[in-house]
């Protein structure tokens, strides 16, 4: 025990707030509580049991008249810190006194016969206001070490009332802790505290606030110079079920299994990222050919015409003229093919505001779905005014994704009348964006699969059953919405063809 203090009397630990405990002799379990001076409002904290129910009397009385305490904060419901309130309550008898703790604690409290109202924080907004303007925030910190726990805050002063934590087992008692405090400590929050991670939960709450002193209800007042390397060396301490042998290797067996799992997991991602980037190249390819073979078809039909007339001897300078002229706007029109798909397949990654009509054109030039061309009907109804926030080359390659599958259906099935729709609408929290066609649906019993890696139905030329499922995580994964499909009936519940749906949440722009 400090040589500088007289404990034997009530002690300032900051303005107006006052240690009104007891000295127990021989006791490593000394408990603490606390006035503030508050004019006809004072506070009374964590009062404590019978065995210092005279001497903490005593020392209020020597601050205050006892009827001036309006509050008594009660932390957790233990009887080493609430069996004394029935007593206290008849000398301070008072109509308007208060019980100022959590709801889940006045249900056990209430077992102390206790009659006074109570002040539940968590139903007023964890703070206490007096009428002379002192006032008290209350930080919950449950299960440390009760359900209900909490600590109270003395913005003013910067004292915090700490409760059980940071209390401390000492057979020598030090009124005010030293460096070594954590030591003693230790034993007690090792016992008390139920789990690290728990207790981690309660001391990140309390290292944000700016405290002068900390006031727990055992052990030793804590200075501010003492606080930051105490709470460091507090969220490393293994406690409850952590001390627990048996526990504390399945928590590190469960730790290395998911570790191993999560390994896993990152190496099949990466080899669907090379799969899925070894596709694209291939369906770059497919789509540049596919682009190219009626330009270089003109061109090569206009140089014959120009070989034979020229062995003919039936040239001139107007029809070279305008045959080079021809040839030279597919080449130009080659040429932009190639960077439209370089531009595409090497999306930029800086997110940006983008018209999803202005998306949706793109990957209709890419997939070459067009109206009147081999009876395929477009019918677009999309705002070109609205737009959405994300990668737009990669919402292009979603769009690219469905209407490649349609395209698919339409030269395997050797389809005429061909409907495609493409919708969007909006309400409050999303952008829906949906592509329907009638040719035919889905199987139902791949309905479940078609976004599933390397499920296809296509001739290994014409698909790699990536695509879908490329779509899927760019959607959810990147732009937080989702990706679905479904089939679509006509009124005689006939399958006419199938419906993908994608649903984006809207972003204030």
């Amino acid at each position: 025990m400090s040589k500088h203090l007289n404990t034997s009397e009530a002690v300032l630990i900051a303005p107006n707030i006052y240690w009104v405990g007891m000295h127990l002799k021989d006791d490593p379990f000394q408990c603490h509580p606390y006035l503030i001076k508050n004019a006809n409002e004072s506070i009374l904290i964590d009062p404590g049991s019978m065995l210092e129910f005279e001497e903490t009397i005593r020392k209020v009385k020597s601050i205050i008249d006892i009827n001036a305490v309006k509050y008594i904060i009660l932390h957790h419901q233990d009887p080493d810190l609430a069996a004394a309130v029935p007593e206290i309550e008849k000398l301070i008898n008072r109509a308007d006194l208060q019980i100022v703790t959590h709801s889940r604690i006045s249900l056990l409290i209430k077992h102390y016969l206790i009659t006074s109202s109570y002040y539940n924080i968590d139903k007023n907004n964890y703070t206490l206001l007096t009428s002379n303007g002192l006032k008290l925030d209350f930080l919950t910190t449950p299960y440390c070490h009760s359900p209900g726990a909490f600590v109270t805050y003395e913005p003013d002063s910067k004292v915090l009332f700490s409760g059980d934590i940071f209390g401390g087992l000492e057979e020598s008692w030090d009124f005010y802790a030293d460096e070594t405090y954590f030591e003693k400590a230790k034993l007690f929050h090792k016992e008390y505290m139920p789990s690290k991670d728990i207790f981690n939960y309660a001391l990140s709450k309390i290292e944000k606030l700016d405290i002068n002193l900390i006031a727990p209800q055992h052990g030793s007042m804590i200075e501010k110079k003492y606080i930051p390397k105490l709470i460091e060396d507090m969220k490393n301490l293994d406690c409850g079920l952590y001390i627990e042998e048996k526990y504390n290797q399945e928590l590190i067996d469960i730790i290395k299994e998911l570790q191993k799992k999560e390994r896993a997991l990152k190496e099949r991602n990466l080899l669907l990222f090379e799969q899925s980037k070894r596709a694209e190249i291939g369906e770059m390819i497919g789509n540049i050919a596919h682009q190219w073979r009626q330009p270089l078809a003109i061109i090569n039909t206009s140089l014959a015409i120009l070989k034979e007339k020229n062995r003919a001897g039936l040239l001139n300078e107007d029809e070279i003229a305008d045959k080079l002229e021809k040839m030279e706007k597919r080449v130009i029109y080659m040429s932009e093919t190639i960077e439209d798909f370089m531009t595409y397949y090497t999306p930029n990654k800086e997110k940006s505001w983008f018209s999803v009509c202005e998306a949706v054109e793109k990957a209709l030039d890419i997939v070459n779905i067009k109206s009147n061309e081999r009876g395929v009907k477009l019918n677009l109804f999309i705002n070109n005014e609205y737009k959405i926030y994300g990668l737009i080359n990669e919402f292009i390659q979603v769009i690219v994704s469905i209407l490649s599958n349609i395209n698919d259906l339409i030269t395997i099935k050797n389809l005429k009348n061909t409907d495609v729709k493409i919708s969007l609408y909006r309400d409050s929290d999303y952008a829906t964006l949906t592509i329907e066609d009638n040719c035919g649906g889905i199987n139902e019993k791949n309905l479940n699969k078609i976004f599933d890696p390397y499920f296809t139905t296509k001739h290994k030329s014409m698909g790699t059953g990536l695509g879908l499922h490329i779509a899927k995580m760019i959607i959810e994964e990147n732009m937080n919405g989702s990706l679905n499909a479904k089939n679509i009936y006509n009124i005689n519940n006939e399958k006419i063809g199938a419906k993908f749906t994608i649903k984006m949440r809207n972003e204030n722009q």
